[in-house]
């Protein structure tokens, strides 16, 4: 890839994703707005109004988040009327793929204008699985093309894994407190508190995080999914698994990411597009890669997606100073950890997804924002971000800090 920059990230704080969450009375277009007006005050108004294109992940694409959803984010941010804008989905990734497609139109084009992507999901007004495509709901479709929910999937690789409950209690509760950690310091400065129409301040710091979790705490939850996975999908996972006889349903609703609201945006472009409009870069992009794996496994495709961008830009997981891993259900980053050896505090050191949550097309975005502004919290060069979705969807970016 043609270097291109990243000069800001900014992003929401994450709401509960449900009727009453801090973020609920709003709509997605007034999240992204808002992260709009900061990046007009912190890199100023000449910068944005050089953007030519904005691109958005967003899964849910119905209701408050139909209707091409860049475009009235465009719209309603006063955004330059020129400015081409495009929404996208591509499941839990959908943030980081906004981001490389951006990333990649710019680097094979040449073109010295600034671009913004990032993504944005309110799973409080657009649940989970809301859309009822035809791939969840119809049973005999879902079994053709070895549909199964994420959580269960979760399951079978803590069964194949051999990984035990109390090794998800205690990933979860690191989580939990490194992320009460980071906020009892103070405000982190990527994150921009969200105000509402009266101009008070709606959410200004992750509202799942719970500071009091602990391993006594979450050994009282009873595994969630087994009924789940005894209407047809343990039978699926078993067909595509020939050498296991049984699921072991293990993961607690504690070990799921919680359903959350959120945005992102990043403003990106060629080192000229941001000397023209004043801005310093703060990172490169070294690679921005996707990879597909086993639909039924599912959670493996980021690993993939890892691996690729380590090789194509010659470094190893020894080399990365900081990483941004996808919390994708406890089991996930405990085997990163365990099969790549790599040292825990370079993982997710402000806490993760299983503590602040999952706004789903917001995600990579949102790991990527951390990613930029921990590196500079930290004195680090070099950064990592991870991502895993449904049916095998993975995207990683590893990033250079000028």
């Amino acid at each position: 890839m043609a270097e291109i920059c990243l000069f800001d990230a900014v992003r929401t704080p994450r709401g509960k994703g449900r009727p009453g969450g801090a973020l609920s009375s709003l709509t997605p277009h007034e999240l992204v707005g808002q992260l709009v007006t900061a990046l007009r005050s912190r890199s100023g108004e000449a910068a944005l109004d050089q953007v030519i294109s904005l691109t958005l992940g967003c899964v849910g694409q119905i209701g408050a988040q139909g209707g091409q959803l860049a475009l009235v984010s465009k719209l309603h941010a006063n955004l330059p009327t020129g400015m081409t804008s495009r929404t996208l989905n591509n499941y839990c990734v959908s943030g980081l793929t906004a981001t490389r497609l951006a990333a990649l139109e710019a680097a094979a084009s040449g073109d010295d204008r600034l671009r913004l992507a990032g993504g944005v999901e309110m799973m409080s007004i657009v649940p989970f699985l809301a859309d009822h495509a035809h791939y969840y709901d119809d049973p005999d479709t879902a079994r053709a093309l070895r549909y199964v929910p994420v959580p269960l999937s979760a399951d079978l690789m803590a069964t194949m894994e051999g990984i035990t409950r109390e090794a998800l209690d205690a990933i979860t509760v690191r989580s939990h407190q490194r992320a009460a950690r980071a906020w009892a310091r103070g405000r982190l400065d990527e994150v921009i508190p969200v105000h509402g129409p009266d101009g008070a301040v709606l959410l200004a710091q992750d509202e799942s995080v719970r500071p009091d979790t602990s391993m006594a705490s979450l050994a009282r939850l009873a595994p969630a999914f087994g009924p789940m996975g005894a209407q047809g999908y343990d039978d699926v996972m078993l067909a595509a698994r020939s050498e296991l006889t049984a699921i072991e349903h293990i993961h607690t609703i504690a070990h799921c990411p919680p359903i959350a609201d959120g945005a992102a945006l990043v403003l990106l472009g060629s080192a000229r597009a941001g000397a023209e409009a004043g801005l310093r870069p703060r990172a490169i992009i070294r690679a921005a890669t996707e990879a597909s794996a086993d639909p039924v496994l599912q959670l493996t495709a980021g690993f993939a997606a890892m691996e690729a961008a380590l090789e194509e830009t010659g470094l190893s997981l020894e080399d990365i100073d900081r990483i941004e891993f996808m919390e994708a259900f406890a089991a996930t980053p405990f085997k990163f950890e365990r099969d790549y050896a790599v040292d825990p505090a370079r993982v997710n050191p402000e806490g993760g997804h299983l503590a602040m949550g999952h706004p789903m097309g917001a995600s990579g975005a949102i790991l990527l924002t951390t990613l930029l502004a921990g590196l500079e919290r930290d004195g680090g060069r070099l950064g990592l971000a991870v991502l895993h979705g449904g049916s095998g969807v993975g995207a990683a970016i590893i990033i250079e800090r000028v």
